[in-house]
């Protein structure tokens, strides 16, 4: 790939999972156009300046997702785009205007002026495993999920599953864009995102972990596809980079019960006095389904265990000043 083929778009730079992939980027050799809400904010933006490579190969750009025509400019020139930018709210008191739309239409607008830009090789979205796993079909120990399945938006509508509604609405919009412009889309299915933070504010799976470490569960399931942050962004990469990459890539190293995440906090930091404070350590451990690893690994993937990733964003907590054990 020569340097004109390495100039990049990543869609809301400064969260979670684009701040790493911004990270790998440039140690890659990657010129990224970064797109960020407001590029004058150093909470947002002074991390991504810091990062190797920065000076002389990041360009931080403003964009706002539901502004049509906002992305021509920006990915004009590039290569091949990463769209992470979408709402993540558990608790919307207006659905539709909070979560669904910014989900659709954000990415149908980062898509249509990506279909009017003839150099770009590849677009590769970050959906998430609700999008795979929310259909009414029966979640049993002996289940395996794979790529094949698809959540049914009826059916997160009907059970008030919003954030599941919108990633699953916006998945199957970008699919049928992608098959109307014979695009070359590769679509990521991350589960619940753990592991160090490259950015000084909390994110919601961070905020949902520090949670954890006073004993409380304050994310709407009992159940966690966990999957750390540093392989989900190389996923990315090899989503791009890799020519026979094709359709979607389940990303989940484990479906853990909230009782297991506990008992291992416990056990890392027993001065959390997670002994004391919670009754579900004392639950016993059920076998819960599997999330397919088949295709994740033909892209290179060797993934990092959970107990790892939890110990490493706890770490990283206190690193930042966001819990002190």
């Amino acid at each position: 790939m020569n340097t004109a083929e390495k100039v990049v778009c990543v869609t809301g730079a400064s969260g979670y999972v684009a701040s790493w992939l911004v990270k790998l980027l440039l140690q890659r050799g990657y010129t990224v156009k970064a797109t960020v809400r407001d590029p004058s904010d150093p909470k947002k933006t002074q991390h991504l300046l810091a990062l190797d490579g920065a000076k002389e190969r990041l360009h931080l750009l403003k964009a706002e997702l539901l502004e049509e025509g906002c992305f021509d400019s920006i990915v004009d020139g590039c290569h091949g785009v990463f769209h992470t930018a979408s709402p993540v709210i558990f608790s919307a008191t207006d659905p539709q205007a909070e979560l669904i739309d910014p989900a659709i239409k954000g990415t149908l607008n980062v898509l249509k002026s990506c279909a009017k830009v003839p150099s770009i090789k590849r677009v590769v979205i970050t959906a998430s495993i609700v999008s795979v796993v929310y259909n009414g079909k029966p979640l049993t120990s002996d289940v395996v999920v794979d790529e094949t399945w698809f959540s049914d938006s009826r059916f997160c509508e009907k059970n008030k599953l919003w954030y599941m509604a919108s990633k699953t609405l916006a998945e199957e919009a970008a699919w049928r864009f992608a098959e109307e412009k014979k695009m070359d889309l590769v679509v990521l299915n991350p589960g619940f995102v753990v592991g160090p933070l490259l950015q000084p504010s909390l994110n919601y799976t961070s905020e949902v972990v520090l949670a954890h470490t006073r004993g409380e569960n304050i994310f709407p399931s009992s159940i966690y596809w966990l999957v750390d942050v540093q392989d989900v962004a190389y996923a990315h990469i090899q989503a791009f980079e890799i020519p026979s990459a094709t359709g979607r890539y389940c990303l989940v190293e484990r479906v853990v019960e909230f009782p297991e995440i506990l008992k291992t906090l416990n056990e890392l930091y027993p001065t959390l006095g997670l002994e004391r404070k919670c009754e579900e350590l004392h639950k016993p451990l059920k076998r819960t389904y599997q999330v397919s690893q088949e295709k994740a690994k033909s892209l290179g993937l060797s993934f990092t265990t959970w107990e790892r990733s939890l110990r490493e964003t706890v770490e990283s907590l206190k690193e930042k000043g966001f819990l002190s054990i």
